[in-house]
This record gives C-alpha cells, structure tokens and sequence, in this order.
C-alpha cells in the first residue's frame, strides 16, 4: 500500500471513528434526556392521582400507568425510590393490591442495590399497611428494620421518627418505659435537627406517657415543654387546642375540676375549632362537660353531653361515640336512672368490642356491672377475665416487641463483629502489602546502594588510575627532564667547551697568506663564534625547569578540551592565571576538577549547541577556581530538572568543601564556576 493510500486509509478510519462517536454522545443525551423527560411525565402521573377532585377510578389507573412506565427504568435509586413512592400512594388509595405489588419490587430492588434508604421506605410502607390492618406486632417489625436501614443510611431525621413511631405502638400496649425510653433517644436528634414540630409532638407524648404513670406534676410539665415548641412552629392548625385539652385531662386526674375546665373553655376559644377539627371540638365539650358532672355543676351538663355525642355521630367518629356513651351512663347512674345508665353502657359495650378499644370494652363491663344487678356478677366476671386476657396479651405483644428489638440488636452486633473482621482481614492484608512493599524497596534501595558503593569503588579505582597516570607521566616528564639537562650540560660543559678552545685557539696562530685566505679564515672564527652562541642557547632551554604537575594536569586539560571540541563541535580557549602554582593543588583536588570538567563539557555537548567554550583556572586565597563558560542556547533555571550529572557535580563539589554556581540565561549561554579549598 502506497503512502498516500495509507493515509487515504487511516483518514477515512478517523473521521468514521469520530462521526461514531458523535453519534453516540447524541444517542446517550438523547437516551438522559427521554428518561428526564419520563420521569417528569411519572410526576405528573402520581401528582394527578392525589387529587380529590378526580374520581378514585381514575386516581388509581393513572397510578397504575406511572408504576407500568417505572418498571421499564434501568435498575437504579432512582427507579427504586420511585416504585416506593408510588406503592404508598397506592395504600393511601386503599389499592392493596397494587400496593404488595409495587412495594414488593420495590423492597427486592432496593436490597439488590444494597441501597439502604431505599430498604428502610419500603419497610416504613409495609409498617404504614399493616398499621391500617391493626397487626401491632408486624408494624413494630418493619419500624424497627426502617429505623436500622435508615440508621445505616445515616438518615437522623427519619431515624428518630422510626423511634417516635415505635414509642407510640409500645405506648398503645402500655410498656410506657420502653416508650419513654425511645422518645428519649428521638428527641436529641430532633434537637440537633432543629425540628420544632416534631419535638413538640415528642414531648406531647412524653406528657401524656407521664398522666397514663400517673405523675401528673411530671406530665404538667412536658405539657408546657410542648407548648414553649410549639411556639416555634409557623403552621400550628390545632395543636395548642389539643395541649390545653391534656392539660385539662391531667388536672381532671388530680381532681382540680376548675382548673380542668378553665383549660377546655381556653380551647373552646377558638372560634374556627368546630370547622377546622371537629373531632377535638366534640371532645373538648366532652371533657368540660364531664369535669362538670364530677365537680357537682350539673348546668347545661347533660346538654353538652348529648351535643358530643350528636357531633360525633354525624362524622361516625366510634371511638368517639363509645367515650362520649361511657360519660352518659355515669351521668345517668349518677341520677339513679339505671335504665338509661344501662342503656348507654350497653351501647359503649357493643360498640368498643366492634373497634377493639380495649380499654373501654373495661370500663363498659364495669359500668354494666352497676346498672344491671341482675347480671352484675356475670359482668364482673367478664371483666376479670378479660382483663387478664388483656394483660396477657399486652405482655405477649411486650415480650415480642422486645425480641424484636433483641434480635434487631443481635443482628447489629454481628453486622458488626462482621465488620469489624473484614477491617481486621483488610488491615491484615494491607499490613502484609506494605511489608512486601517495604521489602521490595528495601531490596530496591539494597540494590542502589550496591550499585553506588560500586560506582564509588569505580570512581576511587577511575582515580587511582587517573593518579597513577599522572605519576608515570611525571616519572617519563621527570626522566625526559634529566635527559635534557643530561644533554643541556653536554652541549654547554663539553660541546660548547671544546668549541670555545678551539676557537680561541684558532684565534691565537699568525698565519700567512692571501688577504682573501685570511679574511675566509676569520669568517670561519665568526661562524664559530655563531654556532657557540646557538649551542649555548639550546642548552638554556633544554635547562628551562618546566613544573612537571603543570605540564601533566594542563595537558590532561587541554587533550579533554580538544577530544570534547571535536565531538561537540566548538573551539575551545584554555587561559590560566601566570601566577597558578599547581604544585600547591592536591592530586585529588586536580582529579575532582577534571572530572567536573568532563560531565560540564558532556553536558555542552548534549545541550547547549555552542560554538565557542572558554576555560579559566586561577589560585587566589588557597582556593583553586574553574570558570566554563559557553555560548550556547542556555535554558531557565527554574524549570530545568537536576539531572544525575550535575547531581554528582555538586556533590564533588561539597564534599571537597567547595562550592558550585551554575548561571544561565536563555540563548545567552551559561557559566559554571567552581570553586575548591588546593
């Protein structure tokens, strides 16, 4: 394939690739925004099914179409906390089957995700279901798995209302100090929350847990605690009402009536009470009137008594009717009016039976048992018996809620003995990697450290032989010095000596003969005389005493200069101070400095692209100095990375106690100066 070809090839390749890849990021916001746009659609789905203007048919079919839609979402939160939200719609439509449908995947979603706020709403939806079912002990359950979820989820919120929904349920089967104690753990977190509301209605009940202990000073005072939050609070329909109605109550258990129906009448202020709630209204009616009748005032007792009962018959409020029925037959007993006494008792009787109001289905037997004599050890036997069925029960239901919470605990604590072991296991683990870590840096760090005292010993061997080198050439330099002096006193003791002789000899005959001859013969004397004079000059400068450390180290100095010249490209200039005296410099000293000279040249060579490299030695102040400059491209100092040669530069350096300065400038060359104790 031809170049072009190829090239043809891999751009068709390319631009493929990226139009792929357009593509899909189009497909993938196209595919977020289908699904942020369905979701809205399910909003709006659910939204319509709360509406009471629509019909219940309705409500339910459109709830239907938006879980139909969510079950085609991609398993995640989103879709989990979805389903949960419509399966507790779906219950408050009274649709239970589309509850346990819905609320059932929902829970398997969210333990396949291991999402624990998604787990701990599902719980809180099948509390909320068989809450309505008035199966106590499967709503503690499910109370108790959404407080741990939402516990694990680190929900507080919604963790204390799980402890605040459990304190009611134990409260309905009288362990009030196992109720209290729940409220007491929900209401710090409340606090820390700052949820006003919800600590109202805690120490609402805390006070009403207090008049059923009967410490009513203690439930005074969790009253007024209510009330100082309550103050808080923007949204407080008919809250206030409701705490003035429990102080009454108490007061009404301390037998201080008056005090009882100045709380009522402070309640019955509330012009808008009948039409905003009615059921507190009746009630409050109720409790004066009964306050009345047991404070001797019989005005317009009887009246407000069947006021009440009217009041509640026209919202079928049961529980309502029985107490209101229960107050009738005592007023009735109270007037010797057995009939009607019996009648309303009667009628208490049945009616708390059909609720499962325990508690009035009691006080219902015993009022029978005064109004009907006849039959009233049949009542009282009934209500003996049923009593301690009761009794029985509420202990069952007691026993269970506890062991309920005892294995919720026990499964906590092995939760986190098994947690506490994978910690352990992954401590151990990490513990054993970083001891094979360790030793395989040790090893690492073993080796360099070989590799360096190796590098050492090379560069002590490098050394000695760089000594010995310089002590063989000082030898030959010293035996070529000899044999010039040799020769230097040859040619001037013994040469030159017999020349003179001869000469002077010459200088003394009285020849005879032609002027020409004699005029040759004095040429041959000055010629004699010349070739003394040369001779003479020969033996001064073999004499010349050369210092023999300068000629061996500065001509180490020089053939580095013109071997790293060559292979670097650039001229070289060597000037040395005429003072420099390099017998007072140590031959390890001259050893340390060529070899920083070799790796400041190497690195001329590799980096800098010079042209022209000037050298400079000095002695001044018994300090060495050795100054490269060159003219190349220089670099930043800053953003230059010490690489391992100037590392070792530097390191010579100190530990000759000398110092190092390398200055650069960009496209202006750079200097190194060295400076070392001789």
């Amino acid at each position: 394939m031809s170049f072009k070809n190829t090239h043809i090839f891999f751009g068709t390749v390319f631009i493929s690739m990226f139009c792929l890849l357009i593509i899909g990021c189009e497909q993938q916001n196209k595919g977020v925004a289908n699904k942020l746009d369905t979701i809205d659609t399910v909003n709006e789905w659910i939204k319509k099914s709360k509406n009471s203007d629509i019909p219940l048919s309705k409500r339910i079919e459109v709830l239907e179409k938006a879980y139909n839609t969510v079950l085609l979402f991609p398993e995640d939160t989103v879709k989990s906390k979805k389903i949960s939200s419509i399966a507790y719609q779906a219950l408050k439509l009274e649709d239970t089957i589309l509850f346990k449908r819905s609320n059932k995947v929902a829970h398997e979603l969210a333990l396949r995700l291991k999402h624990d706020f998604s787990i701990a709403d599902t719980h809180w939806n099948y509390a909320y279901y068989q809450l309505n079912k008035e199966v106590y002990d499967s709503v503690y359950y499910h109370y108790n798995r959404a407080y741990y979820y939402f516990n694990s989820a680190n929900h507080e919120y919604y963790r204390a209302k799980m402890l605040y929904n459990m304190a009611i349920i134990k409260g309905r089967f009288r362990d009030y100090t196992g109720s209290e104690n729940l409220i007491v753990q929900a209401i710090p977190i409340y606090k820390e929350l700052k949820k006003n509301k919800s600590l109202y209605e805690s120490y609402n009940y805390l006070a009403v847990l207090y008049k059923e202990l009967k410490e009513y000073n203690t439930a005074l005072f969790y009253n007024r605690k209510a009330l100082e939050y309550l103050n808080k609070i923007d949204e407080k329909h008919t809250f206030r009402e409701g705490s003035l109605n429990n102080i009454g109550i108490v007061y009404k258990e301390l037998k201080d009536y008056n005090k009882a129906i100045v709380y009522f009448d402070k309640a019955l202020e509330n012009e808008d009470l009948e039409s905003e709630n009615i059921k507190l209204y009746a009630r409050l009616i109720d409790n004066r009137a009964y306050c009345k009748f047991l404070n001797n005032d019989t005005t317009k007792v009887k009246e407000e008594f069947f006021n009440a009962l009217r009041i509640r018959d026209s919202i079928d409020h049961k529980a309502g009717i029985v107490f209101n029925k229960i107050h009738l037959s005592e007023y009735f007993l109270a007037l010797k009016d057995k009939s009607k006494a019996y009648k309303f008792a009667k009628e208490a009787n049945e009616l708390s039976k059909e609720i499962n109001s325990n508690q009035d289905y009691l006080l219902s037997l015993k009022l029978l048992s005064k109004t009907d004599v006849l039959e009233e050890k049949k009542y009282l036997e009934d209500y003996i018996t049923f009593s301690d069925s009761l009794y029985q029960n509420e202990r069952k239901k007691r026993n269970k809620f506890n062991r309920i919470t005892f294995e919720t605990d026990e499964y906590i604590k092995e939760n986190k003995r098994l947690y506490q072991q994978k910690i352990i296991i992954l401590i151990v683990s990490l513990g054993l990697v970083t001891l094979l870590i360790l030793l395989y840096f040790i090893k690492i760090q073993k080796t360099r450290n070989d590799r360096l005292i190796l590098k050492n010993e090379q560069q002590k061997a490098n050394e000695q032989i760089y000594i010995l080198s310089l002590e063989h050439k000082t030898k030959l330099e010293e035996g070529r010095m000899r044999e010039r002096n040799r020769i230097s006193e040859e040619l001037h003791d013994g040469v030159l000596g017999k020349l003179f002789g001869t000469r002077f000899g010459l200088g003394f005959l009285d020849l005879q003969g032609s002027k020409q001859s004699l005029d040759q013969f004095q040429s041959f004397l000055n010629e004699l005389h010349l070739i003394e004079k040369e001779i003479r000059a020969i033996s001064h400068n073999l004499k010349y005493d050369l210092k023999t450390s300068d000629m061996d180290f500065i001509t180490l100095v020089r053939d580095l200069l013109d071997e790293k010249g060559k292979l670097g490209g650039f001229s070289c200039q060597l000037e040395i101070d005429e003072d420099t005296n390099w017998d007072e410099v140590g031959e390890i000293v001259k050893v340390n400095l060529y070899r920083i000279l070799q790796e400041a040249l190497l690195n001329i060579i590799k980096h800098a692209n010079a042209k022209q490299v000037k050298l400079y030695f000095s002695i001044k102040n018994k300090n060495v100095n050795l100054v490269l400059e060159d003219d190349g491209i220089g670099y930043v100092l800053s953003k230059k990375k010490k690489g391992i040669g100037t590392k070792n530069m530097r390191s010579r350096v100190e530990r000759l106690g000398g110092t190092l300065e390398i200055s650069s400038q960009f496209q202006k060359g750079t200097t190194v100066n060295v400076t070392m104790p001789v």
